[in-house]
């Protein structure tokens, strides 16, 4: 028997209205709507090619990501209700330590200032998943992660194609690997709902910028160090080619760094 045309836009009607009361279950996903125009502004130049605005830009986007996908990957290990939850919550932990590791030696060399604490949208993206519990907090972990994987692929991607700094790209580089492994093991979960993440990641929206900015650090606050956890036996990116020389020494390969893991451990003080 045909299906009516009422009985058509009643379905497409009930499929868009679940969407979207999903989606207002997170906090804003998409960040600012509209980008600087200074993005291509050069800030520095350095012995490693020139820094404009996007680089520095994404330099403390990565930092900022591992202080809020870090204490995410903890939570996973330790509530996820599934083997493969608790091994993408590895791999979370191992990936973005890693990453730590080389945005802490890139940043003074670039003169790039780090933040300590992840923007209150992440913060609340960390506070959305903890007061879950069971099959409910696996799937409100990986929705939330899948959908910021996706939206920062291709900005990886994007840096990657257009800097001239050769310790920003080396960074692009892990960055996709990292990127690609947590998007891979989010997938074997099987809870990732491709039309609810793709509906997330499109939805128009804008935010405050203090929203989705890390705030910068006190003068004298010390750094926090996502730290490594050598017990963790997960690689999460492919080999790095190694910096090219200058009066500074390399940051670690992919391999040696993905091995780190972030805790809020103090370090030297943030000048």
């Amino acid at each position: 028997m045909p299906v009516s045309r009422n009985r058509i836009g009643a379905l497409v009607l009930f499929g868009v209205m679940s969407l979207t009361l999903t989606a207002l279950a997170f906090p804003a996903m998409v960040g600012l709507e509209d980008k600087p125009d200074d993005q291509a502004r050069v800030v520095a130049a350095t012995q490693w090619g020139p820094l404009t605005e996007a680089d520095r830009d994404f330099v403390v986007k990565v930092r900022s990501a591992g202080l809020w996908e870090y204490p995410l990957g903890e939570l996973a290990m330790a509530r996820g209700s599934s083997a493969e939850m608790k091994e993408a919550g590895e791999h979370l932990v191992v990936g973005h330590a890693g990453l730590d590791v080389m945005c802490r030696d890139i940043a003074p060399k670039l003169g790039i200032t780090l933040p300590n604490r992840a923007s209150p949208q992440q913060r609340e993206f960390v506070e959305t998943v903890e007061s879950k519990s069971g099959k409910e907090f696996d799937v409100t972990a990986v929705t939330i992660m899948r959908v910021t994987h996706g939206q920062i692929f291709p900005a990886i991607a994007n840096i990657r194609a257009s800097t001239k700094n050769t310790l920003v790209r080396q960074l692009a580089d892990l960055a996709n690997d990292t990127v690609l492994d947590h998007i891979t093991v989010l997938e074997k979960t099987s809870l990732v709902d491709y039309d609810e993440v793709s509906f997330m990641q499109t939805a128009p929206a804008k935010n405050r910028r203090d929203y989705v900015t890390p705030p910068p650090p006190q003068p004298g606050e010390p750094m926090v160090v996502l730290t490594p956890r050598p017990d963790l036996d997960v690689n999460t990116g492919g080999p790095t080619p190694p910096l090219p020389s200058a009066t500074s020494s390399p940051p670690p390969s992919a391999s040696s760094s993905a091995g780190a893991s972030p805790s809020a451990t103090p370090s030297a003080p943030v000048g």
